[in-house]
């Protein structure tokens, strides 16, 4: 009898459980985007770090440009990048930039534009009250503050803090490492000539780049003939590197299957799921590494990724969830009693549409979708504008 798809994705997610704990490690902050943070980063030190000006002008003491016009001597000028300067001197104007420190006894920033300039004296056309356009040290952040918790998914605004204040590297969550096995005498990788009888291996890099997009680190990508010796040297190699291994093709009930004539006696579990594609399944745990072993036909390897793989390296990862969403369906359509289909769909004003049909070979219509449309094992019809519940690729 066939497992439904929950209860073999409750088998998935039960054998691939340590992906939710792997240990962290230590990286450059510039490859930290779209990682995981392992611990709180607290600030080492105050932002702003000393107090600068917000504007390009002038500081000031506010008591002295209370009445306006008013007319100062320029003592000088700050720049971005100066140490500092002597003390200010009530009654008169330093020229400020941008970022640059504020002389101490200057509380107040005129901009330029509300300035003319001779020679060395500025004459100031509009007041302004103490603090304006100063920028206090610690006014952003002080040192010993939180600044970004862990299990923060790091993005280029978090990056750009750590960068402010002179963080260099970051203790993020690993990475499942993944490795691709993709099997089948007939596969020949692509820029080869083709044989009568052969195809180009789609499955493999289309597993790796899934993978990839999920939030994984691909470690190898190989190919199996359906020779049993070959295929276990490559699935040890495999196993010593990885922390999750996906394998296509050679699980079905034919001949050749090589996949499971190896994992079968290492206690692996093969059977049919109810759904389609991607019907034939099989689970591995080796060396306590899961193998996770889909169908070899294109779609059928692309949607058993998306139903059963997707959502665990994602949580793995800390990527968001993909979440479902409901809209009407352009046209009536049947389905298979018992078997859950995944149909390809694209979406268009509001609505989805069936772009393939269901065979597992169409691999150029599934690249026309953009959505599965998930029908449940108890639909056998659905009338066009009914809801059906469907997932983004």
């Amino acid at each position: 009898m066939a497992s439904s798809v929950a209860e073999h994705r409750h088998a998935v997610t039960h054998m691939l459980r340590a992906l939710d704990a792997l240990p962290a490690e230590t990286v450059p902050l510039r490859d930290a985007r779209g990682r995981l943070l392992a611990a709180d980063l607290l600030s080492p030190l105050d932002l702003p770090l000393f107090r600068n000006s917000q504007m390009d002008g002038f500081a000031v003491d506010a008591g002295s440009v209370e009445s306006t016009p008013v007319t100062l001597s320029i003592a000088g000028t700050v720049a971005a990048g100066d140490a500092g300067s002597t003390a200010h001197v009530a009654g008169t104007a330093v020229r400020i930039m941008t970022g640059a420190p504020i002389p101490d006894g200057a509380d107040a920033i005129v901009p330029v534009e509300d300035t003319t300039v001779a020679d060395d004296r500025v004459t100031i056309d509009r007041g302004r009250t103490v603090g304006e356009f100063v920028r206090e040290a610690g006014s952003d952040v002080v040192a010993g503050e939180l600044l970004v918790a862990a299990g923060t998914l790091l993005a280029a605004r978090h990056i750009a803090v750590l960068a402010a204040v002179g963080v260099e590297t970051v203790s993020v969550r690993r990475r499942p490492r993944a490795a691709v096995i993709t099997t089948g005498a007939e596969l020949v990788p692509a820029g080869q000539p083709l044989s009568p009888g052969q195809i180009y291996d789609s499955n493999g890099i289309a597993l790796a780049t899934s993978l990839e997009a999920n939030g994984a680190e691909v470690v190898s990508v190989a190919r199996s003939s359906d020779d049993v010796t070959q295929f276990r040297r490559l699935l040890d190699d495999a196993l010593a590197n990885a922390d999750l291994v996906i394998t296509s093709g050679g699980v079905s009930m034919g001949d050749f299957e090589v996949v499971k004539e190896t994992l079968q006696p290492l206690g692996g579990q093969f059977g049919h799921v109810g759904m389609q594609p991607g019907g034939p399944q099989g689970l591995t745990m080796v060396n306590d590494v899961p193998v996770l072993s889909f169908p070899g036909n294109p779609v059928s390897t692309l949607v058993s990724f998306e139903v059963f793989a997707r959502p665990l390296l994602r949580k793995a990862a800390g990527l968001p969830a993909v979440v479902a969403a409901d809209l009407p369906i352009t046209r009536d359509l049947t389905s298979v009693p018992n078997r859950r289909q995944f149909l390809r769909g694209r979406v268009r004003d509001g609505q989805v549409d069936i772009v393939s049909g269901p065979g597992s070979h169409l691999v150029a219509g599934m690249a026309l979708a953009d959505v599965l449309i998930d029908l449940s094992a108890e639909t056998t019809t659905v009338s066009a504008g009914t809801h059906v519940q469907v997932w983004a690729l």
